[in-house]
């Protein structure tokens, strides 16, 4: 398992990101890694309502762990598992569920700033606290930041660079190994953070947040896409469902 976060830890390169098409079991982990993949990456939303769960730990820590079992037994690929705000009330607490994600085969985590069901960002000390427990078991932690999370573009300013930069260096202080900065597609702002911080930095991807070659340009070193993967396959079941119980004969329309 050293051996993958290693060479998990390799593929974040500035300017020419690693693209995570994010998938939620072991069934989906099978079909990207199958095309090319260079890493595979959960996503919490997607696999906890593949599962009938809601996001924010409601999919409970044992499902995780099992789910993420089940995805490296079909992949000598590193897997990166996304773990919400830890699985921790306290910063031992993170320590110690973070441990058994490293025994179950992960690579790395993605770890949030805010509490599950919460809308105020963790203070930095705080957050930083969980991160350093996290890296104390020597995965790559992706130390991901809301502070983006329901501003609208033109709401913007150099206030919300300074408290992304600032839970930057406070976790790149505390060992992380990335910075997550997701809900965020200004390409002079992520420059900008890009340019400032010594943490590589991941871009969630969506329509109108540019190319890869855009993103690479600005510095990005990973590019997620959340539960996009997962929302876009839900929504073609059930267009394909909807057709054949309207009476279509041959459904999977646009199956490739």
């Amino acid at each position: 398992m050293t051996d993958n976060i290693t060479a998990f830890k390799a593929l974040h390169v500035p300017g020419d990101p690693l693209m995570l098409f994010n998938i939620w079991d072991a069934g989906s982990a099978k079909a990207v890694a199958g095309v090319g993949a260079k890493a595979i990456a959960t996503g919490s939303y997607g696999a906890a309502e593949a599962q009938g769960f809601k996001d924010g730990e409601d999919f409970s820590i044992e499902d995780a762990l099992r789910n993420l079992e089940r995805i490296v037994s079909v992949t000598d690929l590193p897997v990166t598992l996304d773990f919400e705000t830890g699985y921790g009330a306290t910063p031992a607490d993170v320590a110690f569920s973070v441990r058994r994600a490293v025994d179950a085969g992960a690579a790395g985590i993605n770890l949030e700033d805010r509490m599950p069901g919460e809308t105020a960002l963790l203070p930095v000390a705080e957050a930083a606290a969980r991160v350093a427990a996290a890296a104390s078991t020597g995965l790559f932690v992706n130390a991901r930041t809301d502070v983006y999370r329901g501003i609208k573009p033109e709401d913007y300013g150099q206030h919300l660079i300074d408290a992304v930069l600032e839970r930057a260096e406070a976790f790149a202080s505390a060992g992380a190994s990335g910075l997550f900065v997701p809900f965020l597609g200004d390409h002079q702002v992520i420059k900008t953070i890009c340019a400032a911080t010594t943490l590589p930095v991941n871009i969630l991807w969506g329509p109108g947040r540019g190319t890869r070659a855009e993103l690479a340009a600005c510095g990005v070193a990973r590019i997620s896409y959340g539960h996009g993967p997962w929302a876009a396959t839900m929504d073609w079941l059930a267009g394909q469902a909807k057709a054949v119980f309207a009476g279509e004969i041959v459904p999977y329309a646009n199956a490739g």
